[in-house]
This record gives structure tokens, sequence and C-alpha cells, in this order.
């Protein structure tokens, strides 16, 4: 075991539960730690349940197109942890004596108190921001808002909120209203908000918290969008349109991804010509995203002609978005569909399956090794029978990719095979496949 492997296990044992939601214990250690978050380069906050990664990252692309050196902080990771933090001094993950460094460092400033894993984490993030170089820093949300361990940012240049849909209800709440007023959270007095399209329930809580901070809203649908036209992606506000290429991530709700993106630069007056832009948008980069496989180990073992994608989705609005786009994809080249699902416990099966009834051939239900909060593969499969899908549990994402290749071989197709339902399980195949992220 590993230096790192071993201070983030004992890191993980310091709370007795891996969700807690507050801010004092945060605001404790960064007083320790002589305040890391007052000393952050300018920072762009993001919030919100589906988009925040493909926001930030086609920010960065744009924004290291631009010249800027980019410090990223995102969750969770897909392979390693180094993943969360992208240092704006070499552009690349942050290396393993650093991490190690800034991680025992605040294991010693904690001294043994109670604390979350992902705040203590959060905590060393920040250290590692404060004292490297970089321009700007890209502060994705780790769940919610009002009291996620980033919300210690007083001052952002300017707060995002991706679309909001139903996830984390435990600790968020089961109305999509609440759930929305506490993503607004991170809203800040007199600081911009570029706000995705939000359904009926949620947009009046994240306007509401924008006018009690009398904070400038914009809002994807009102003030400003992207759409494809002829073959480009056309960006229009109220001061004209810009021309660009179209979104390299897969899926249509990758145009108004890109849309928040470009908005919030705008408006935090970091946005470089179009020429600059254009380019960025061709260099955005997301693993686990729809991404689609074009070698490796996983892949040498489908079909041959099979088709596979990676989606790290868990949510109804994952769903959603992700079978529109498996759809569009069944109209351009017919190929009997496949999923390959692994979800934890804490999510919505039924409401994630739901939107691929009458698109997909069979579900094969799989564990999560990489988790101890994954569930059963028999449990997943009930789930996907009560969506209206056909399933069937197998023991291994191996035995589950068999299966498909009998099938295909007996139908004589080549399949189109989508191993999804979570961002755990789209790591560990991305790992199998020998692609982890760079």
């Amino acid at each position: 075991m590993d230096q790192i492997t071993k201070i983030l296990d004992r890191l993980l044992a310091l709370h007795p539960k891996e969700i807690d939601l507050s801010l004092g214990r945060m605001h404790r250690l960064l007083a320790a730690l002589d305040h890391p978050e007052q000393r952050l380069p300018p920072a762009i906050h993001i919030a919100g349940t589906n988009g925040k990664g493909s926001v930030t990252a086609t920010m960065r692309a744009i924004l290291e197109a631009s010249g800027k050196r980019c410090h990223v902080y995102t969750s969770p990771h897909l392979v390693s942890f180094n993943e969360r933090i992208r240092l704006g001094s070499d552009g690349k993950f942050v290396s393993d004596p650093l991490l190690f460094d800034a991680l025992h460092r605040c294991e010693e400033a904690n001294a043994g108190a109670e604390i979350t894993f992902f705040e203590i984490t959060t905590a060393a993030a920040l250290l590692l921001f404060a004292e490297q170089p970089a321009d700007i820093l890209l502060l994705e949300v780790g769940l919610g808002g009002r009291l996620d361990a980033t919300n210690v940012v007083d001052e952002p240049l300017v707060s995002i909120i991706t679309p909001v849909s139903m996830d984390h209800e435990k600790f968020l709440g089961n109305d999509l209203a609440v759930i929305a007023r506490e993503k607004a959270g991170i809203i800040k007095h007199g600081v911009p908000v570029i706000c995705a399209a939000q359904e009926d329930t949620a947009l009046p809580e994240i306007t509401r918290q924008a006018a009690r901070n009398r904070a400038l809203i914009q809002v994807f649908g009102q003030d400003f969008i992207a759409q494809e036209d002829q073959g480009r992606m056309a960006f229009q506000d109220e001061e004209g349109l810009i021309d660009l290429p179209l979104p390299v991530l897969g899926g249509r709700h990758q145009f108004e991804n890109a849309a928040l993106a470009i908005a919030a630069l705008k408006v935090a007056h970091l946005l470089p010509g179009e020429a600059t832009i254009a380019d960025g948008l061709k260099h955005v980069n997301w693993p686990g995203r729809l991404q689609p496989l074009t070698h490796g180990a996983l892949l040498d073992m489908c079909p041959a002609g099979a088709e596979v994608w990676i989606d790290g989705g868990h949510n109804p609005g994952a769903g959603i978005s992700v079978a529109q786009f498996m759809g569009e994809q069944e109209e351009r080249t017919p190929r009997p569909l496949y999923l390959i699902a692994g979800m934890l416990t804490t999510k919505d099966p039924v409401g994630y399956f739901r939107p691929f009834h009458g698109l997909v051939r069979h579900v094969g239900t799989v564990p999560i090794s990489t988790t101890s909060t994954g569930r059963t593969p028999e449990d997943l499969a009930d789930l996907a029978r009560c969506a209206g899908l056909e399933a069937t549990p197998f023991q291994s994402l191996d035995a589950a990719l068999a299966d498909v290749a009998a099938c295909a071989q007996q139908d004589g197709e080549a399949p189109r095979i989508l191993i999804c339902g979570s961002l755990y399980l789209a790591g560990e195949a991305l790992a199998r496949n020998g692609m982890a992220p760079d």
C-alpha cells in the first residue's frame, strides 16, 4: 500500500459518516492552516446536479487556449484520487509528492478532530491552490452547495448553476425546489450567476437567491443560447452571435454545457476571441462521459465491430440525456443496444433506466468493486425490470460482456454497448481498458 493510499484511508476514518454537510469543521481546519481560502487565484464556482464537469472542462480548454493557467477541482475521480486536483503550474494532475505533503499537513493541522473525508481533502486542495501559481481556479462543488466544503470562497468571479435534478435526496431533500435552494447557496452578494435551463419548480428558487444577493442572473434559453446550425454551433446572447465548432463531447446536452461555459467566461471578462474559443472547444476532454472506446483491452473482449461507450451519469436527468444520445445513434446507425450497468445504493435506478424503455435490447447488471455502497447485481436487475427493461445479473463486467458477445453471435449483428450507471463503474472500465485520465 503506497503513502497516498495509507493517508487517504486514515482521513476516511476521521468521521463516522461519509457525508455530513456543515461548514464549521471546514472553517476550523482552514484557520489552523492560516486560511488558504483567502489566498486563492480568482475563482469560478460551479454547482448543479448534471454537467458540472463538462462545463468545467470546457472552461479549462478555452482558458488554456488563451494562455491562462488553470487550477481545477472536481470530484469524484475515475481511477486515481490525483484526478480531483489539477494544478495550473504545469496543467497536470497533482503529483504524488505534492499531494502527500498537502494531505499530511492537513492531517497534522486537524489533530485527529472529527472531519469528513471530502472536507479534509478539499482543504488540502485549497492549500495547493493557494501555494501553486495559476491565473484562475475552477472550483466544482462536491454535493449541494450551501453547506458544501467548497463554499468557503467568499467572492468568486461568477457562480454557475448547471441543471438541477433529483439526486442525493438523503442529504439534500426529496423535493426539487429544496435541492435547487441548496445548490443556489453558492450565490454570493453582487457576484453574477450563469444558470442552466431548469425545471419549473427549481428556477424560482435560484432566481430568488440571486435577487436576495443582488446578483445579476443570466439563464440559458432566456438570456443566451447555443444550438446547432448547419453543422456548427451558434452561441447567441444580446450582444450578438458567435459561430463555433460543434462540441466534441457527445450528447445534445453539451450545447447547453458549452453555452454555460462561454457565458460564464464572458461575464467574468475572461472570454478570448472567437478563433481562440473555437480552438479551445476542439480540445475539451472530460473522460467517462459518453466516451467512445476506440482501442484497448476491454474493447478487444467485445465482438468484432462492436461500438462501446462509457458514461458515468447516475441519476434520472443523466438517464434522459444519455438515452436521447443513444436514440440519435440508433437513428444514424441501427444496432442492438445493450446496457451494462452498476449503480450505488444512494441512486434511483428506476428513474435512470426509464428513459431507455423501448431502446434497449437487454441490461446486464454488475457489481462495483471499488466501493462498498454499490447495489448487488440482483437488486439492480430487479429495478431495471421495474423500469420495463429486460435484465440479467452478472458477477463481473467480463461476464456481462461475454453474454453480449454470445447474443451478438446468435443474432449476427454487431452490438452497441453502453457501460453506465456510475462514475465508479466508468472508472473501473477505463482502468480495465488501459485508458486512465490524464
